[in-house]
């Protein structure tokens, strides 16, 4: 028990820097309340103590805006950031090293009996606001974007964001390695927020870089034609990429660089 309680504690110190001591994290994290709530209350639902383990589960609620139903299944490591407003359906099975933040429902879309409640592999991260309702799978390692709402299996290692909630797929051709090692000669990083969020400004930033690439392999090839041609042309060098000409598309300050 103590084992389990020292487990959870330490997975708070490792998802929230704001963490400072341990009696803090005990006396001042709702999210580890309500998981200790949630493990005596499903102890109490599968000895067939149902009534008693709901009454404790809405006192729970009642105490940290957090509702997991007393049947959901929950594995080690469980983390809820800030916790107001999530709803934790009775089907739902968690795996070890979750991570679910404020207002993320796993809800179900059916009124019948049986699995209706979405499973949760692990590792899995689910942004602020987001809805997972219905009895599929969403594999290990996979991040749901904030306020995604989510109606189908999700593969692992993905990453879904929108309403509905789509799979974004990171390219990993040549032009994409070729994009980024433009970015890193001009000091710009288009991944920052694109890699998985679909960002027009930054989209319209790579389809530049893109363009960029190919006047300089075009201009390369020219000047190695003209070389043969004549051997006394003289190849000059491309002015250097100044840093700070780039200024505007950098989201921090100078003073703070």
């Amino acid at each position: 028990m103590f084992e389990r309680l020292k487990e959870d504690v330490n997975s708070v110190f490792h998802r929230d820097p704001a963490a400072r001591n341990t009696f803090e994290v005990l006396t001042n994290y709702p999210g580890l309340h309500a998981l200790l709530f949630h493990r005596f209350c499903h102890w109490l639902w599968n000895l067939g103590l149902k009534w008693l383990a709901r009454t404790f589960s809405t006192i729970a609620r009642w105490l940290t805006g957090i509702e997991i139903h007393p049947g959901a299944t929950i594995g080690r490591r469980f983390f809820i950031d800030h916790g107001m407003g999530v709803v934790i359906g009775e089907t739902t099975v968690i795996g070890d090293d979750v991570t679910l933040y404020q207002g993320v429902t796993l809800g179900g879309t059916s009124w019948s009996k049986g699995k209706r409640h979405p499973t949760l592999g692990n590792g899995v991260v689910v942004g602020a606001g987001a809805k997972i309702l219905g009895p599929f799978e969403v594999g290990e390692g996979a991040k749901i974007g904030s306020n995604s709402v989510v109606t189908k299996a999700v593969p692992e290692g993905a990453t879904v964001v929108g309403i509905p909630g789509r799979v974004v797929v990171k390219r990993r051709d040549e032009d994409s390695v070729r994009r980024k090692e433009m970015e890193e000669r001009m000091g710009f990083d288009a991944y920052g927020v694109t890699e998985e969020m679909p960002d027009p400004v930054a989209r319209a930033m790579r389809s530049l870089l893109d363009h960029m690439h190919v006047v300089d392999d075009r201009i390369e090839n020219m000047c190695k034609a003209l070389r043969k041609v004549n051997s006394e042309y003289q190849n000059g060098e491309m002015p250097p990429l100044q840093e700070e000409d780039f200024d505007c598309v950098r989201d921090d300050e100078p003073s703070k660089r």
